[in-house]
Parts: structure tokens; sequence; C-alpha cells
């Protein structure tokens, strides 16, 4: 599936499970909408959509922001579909991930890059996960949802990703969101990889954000997950056709 040779400012295939990136973008233009809030790392959906889509594929993203996937697929040669409860852009469509307005059995890859709890603010609309703390059972059984939608748009032996961090807050302590996921995504499609993407935040090099890490007693989030999963067909999961 990787091209027979990298255009000029295209990323390196990554080859281990620890991914690592000074800047969100790559190569002369933008992919996505810029200064985005929680933008998803173009080099990333680079990496993914080389890996496991062809030319042609339609990738959808149901958490689609700035559009990144979509750029970076088109980019790509692929076929794109970004939903979001907030469009920003004429080309990402107004719907929920827990209810994509797709036919069943469509898209041949779902990235998704969902809310991390409630650290960055979307739409802002009360339906929106973003809206739901990790704190509380209501963002895993939304995510659970949208992970339903997920399957149920997705052909049989297609890939799935999903990118997301971890959540700390004072008071409240530190809740593992890429765990939780895995054990969801895991009930319904197969695991192919769990990947560490570290952050090239520029926080994370100024001293005071140490200093204040090491007096209270806590970690800088220094990566983010990427979980890559595989829709098996129904008789690789022992069900009847």
């Amino acid at each position: 599936m990787r091209p027979k040779e990298r255009e000029p400012g295209e990323p390196k295939l990554q080859t281990s499970t620890l991914w690592y990136y000074p800047g969100g973008q790559y190569g002369d233009r933008p992919h996505g909408t810029a200064a985005y809030p929680g933008a998803t790392p173009a080099w990333i959906l680079w990496n993914l959509l080389v890996r496991y889509t062809r030319e042609n594929d339609l990738v959808v993203d149901p958490f689609a922001g700035g559009g990144t996937t979509i750029d970076v697929a088109r980019s790509l040669e692929r076929r794109a579909l970004g939903y979001d409860l907030r469009p920003l852009r004429a080309d990402v469509f107004r719907a929920d991930a827990r209810a994509l307005p797709l036919e069943d059995a469509k898209a041949d890859f779902v990235f998704m890059d969902p809310p991390y709890s409630t650290h960055v603010e979307y739409s802002g609309a009360p339906e929106c996960i973003g809206e739901l703390s990790a704190f509380e059972p209501s963002y895993f059984e939304a995510l659970d949802r949208a992970f339903a939608e997920a399957e149920r748009v997705l052909r049989d032996r297609r890939y799935l990703a999903v990118f997301v961090g971890d959540s700390f807050q004072k008071k409240r302590g530190f809740i593992g969101i890429g765990a939780e996921l895995y054990t969801l995504l895991a009930r319904r499609f197969r695991p192919v990889d769990h990947i560490a993407v570290v952050r090239g935040n520029r926080k994370l090099e100024k001293p005071h954000y140490h200093r204040a890490a090491a007096e209270g007693n806590f970690f800088l989030r220094g990566f983010h997950h990427l979980l890559i999963f595989k829709k098996e067909s129904a008789r690789e999961r022992g069900r009847p056709a």
C-alpha cells in the first residue's frame, strides 16, 4: 500500500510503535484549518492512510474538526467524508458521531480523534461529547455509541484508528482514557497495534510547567495513544453471515 516514491515534503513511514514529530504539519501546504484547537497532526494521518488504505478508498472521520483528515486523504487520492457537530468548512457535514448519515459498510477506513474529556471547547452544544467529563460514565457511554456507529459504516476487513490522550485534573486525579477506549474497542474490533505518539508541545519545554509538576507531584502529559483496530468479517467473528 505504500507509494512507490515519496513526494517532496512527505513524512517518513513510521516503523516502530513510538512516533515523534516536532510539529503537526508536513510539506509546503497546510492540511486542515489553521489554528484549529486540538487539531490532529497531519503526518499521523499520512502514516495511517499509506499503510491501511488504497487510492480511491473512502476515508471517514466522524470528528472532522478542522478537516485535517479530509485534506490528507485527498492529497493521497483517497475519497473522504468528514462529519462534525460544528462544521467549519463546506466539505464537513453537520452530524453526530453517534448517528452518521451514511449507509452500512461504506467506509474503507475510519479515523477518530474524539474529545479528551473537557480539556478543549469545541461546539459548546449540550449534545457534544466534548461537554462530557471523562470522570463520568456518560463520556465513555457516548464514545462507545460512536464506536458502534463506526463499526456499522466500516466494511469488513478494513481498519479503524483512534487518536486520544489521557486526562489529569487537580483534585480529581488521573484517568486513563486510552486504556478505557482500548477495552471498548476490543469488544467490537480485532486489535492491530497500540502506538505511543510523543507530543511535540512547546509547553513541555517551559521550566515552570515542570516545576509545577514536581511540586504538585503529578506528571505532564507527554504522549497520546494511537489505537489501531480491524473489523473482522462475520465469519471471522464466528457469527452467521
